[in-house]
C-alpha cells in the first residue's frame, strides 16, 4: 500500500472511532448524483456510470446497516428523469429491475430482515420493473429489522399532490373528517401505501451540487435534518465520505442539544439557582438525550462561562 493509501486508511479508522460512541442518524436519505458525469469523464457510455453507481449503492447498504442506521432512502429515478432518451431509460430500468431481483435472493436481505419499500408512482414504470419492485416489497413485507426505501418515479411535489388527493377521496367517502387532518394524517398518506417513511435525520448529495432537487420535502424539511454535500460522483463515493456525513450530523445534533440546554438554563436562572435535575428534566421534554449527556454538556458550558458555573447547583 502506498503512502496515500496508508493515510486514507488511517483517517478512516480515526473517523470511525470518532463517531462510534455518539448517536448515528436513524434515517439517512441519499441523492445519488453523478453517474453520467463519471462515465463521461472517462469517455465511456452512460450505462457504465449507472452500472458502477449500482455497485456503490450495494456497498453503502452494507456500510450503513453495519453502522446502525435503520432507514436508508435512495433516490433511484425521479419524475424529471423520464425526460431522458429512451435507450438510457430502458437500460437503467433494466438495471434497477436486476437489483430488485437480487435483493429478493440475497442472504443479507433476510439476515438483516430488511424491508424494501418503493416511494413514487410506480404505475409510470414499465411492467417488468413494476413487477420486480412489487415482488421485492412482497418478499420483505414482514421484515422490520432495517428499511431500504427506493424513490422510483418519485417527485416531492407530486407526492404532496397525491397525498392531498388521497385525503380528499377519504373525506368524500366519509372515511376522514377535515377537522382530523393534521401533520400525522398527512404523513400517513404520503408514499408508500404500505406505511409512512419517518422524518429524515441526514440527507447526503454527491456530485458537487448543493441542492435537494425535490427530494422528500415533507420528511426532510419538517425535521431540520442535517445536509451533507460532497464532490465525488456517486460511483466514487467511499466509506470515508459516509463517515464524514455522519460526523456532520453528530456535530449539528450536539449543537442543537447544547442550544436547547442553554435556553433551559437561562429560563431557570430567572428564578434563582439552576438545579441540574431541573435542567435534565426540562431538556428531555424537548430533545431525546441521555441524562449523562445533559450533565456532560452542562460541564462543557460551565467551563467556558464562570457566571454560568456559579449559577448551577450541582
Amino acid at each position: 500500500m502506498n503512502l496515500t493509501g496508508l493515510l486514507y486508511s488511517g483517517y478512516e479508522v480515526l473517523l470511525a472511532r470518532e463517531i462510534k460512541d455518539k448517536p448515528v442518524p436513524e434515517h439517512v436519505a441519499i441523492i445519488m448524483d453523478g453517474n453520467r458525469r463519471f462515465a463521461r469523464n472517462r469517455g465511456l457510455a452512460q450505462y457504465y456510470g449507472h452500472f458502477k453507481g449500482a455497485d456503490t449503492t450495494e456497498k453503502v447498504l452494507d456500510w450503513s446497516f453495519d453502522l446502525g442506521i435503520k432507514q436508508l432512502t435512495v433516490y433511484a429515478f425521479s419524475t424529471e428523469n423520464f425526460e431522458r432518451d429512451e435507450i438510457e431509460k430502458n437500460r437503467l430500468f433494466e438495471l434497477i429491475g436486476i437489483k430488485f431481483d437480487k435483493i429478493c435472493t440475497d442472504e443479507r436481505t433476510h439476515k438483516r430482515r430488511m424491508r424494501v419499500r418503493v416511494l413514487g408512482n410506480i404505475d409510470l414504470l414499465p411492467p417488468a420493473l413494476k413487477s420486480s419492485a412489487k415482488h421485492a416489497e412482497e418478499i420483505t413485507r414482514n421484515y422490520d429489522g432495517v428499511y431500504l426505501n427506493v424513490a422510483l418515479a418519485y417527485g416531492g411535489r407530486q407526492e404532496l399532490v397525491d397525498a392531498a388527493r388521497k385525503m380528499a377521496g377519504k373525506v368524500k367517502n366519509g372515511e376522514l373528517s377535515i377537522k382530523d387532518i393534521n401533520e400525522e394524517t398527512i404523513s400517513n398518506n404520503l408514499y408508500p401505501s404500505s406505511g409512512s417513511v419517518p422524518y429524515v435525520d441526514l440527507i447526503i448529495r454527491t456530485g458537487g451540487d448543493e441542492r435537494i432537487s425535490n427530494f422528500l420535502p415533507w420528511q426532510a424539511n419538517g425535521n431540520e435534518c442535517a445536509a451533507y454535500f460532497c464532490a465525488p460522483f456517486w460511483p466514487e463515493f467511499r466509506r470515508i465520505d459516509l463517515l464524514r456525513a455522519i460526523r456532520t450530523f453528530q456535530t449539528r445534533e450536539h449543537e442543537r442539544q447544547k442550544n436547547t440546554i442553554i435556553r433551559v438554563v437561562k429560563l431557570l436562572s430567572y428564578y434563582g439557582m439552576v438545579e441540574v435535575e431541573d435542567v435534565i428534566r426540562i431538556s428531555r421534554r424537548s430533545i431525546t438525550i441521555p441524562k449523562e449527556e445533559v450533565v456532560k454538556i452542562l460541564h462543557e458550558l460551565a467551563r467556558r462561562n464562570v457566571v454560568l458555573n456559579n449559577m448551577i447547583k450541582w
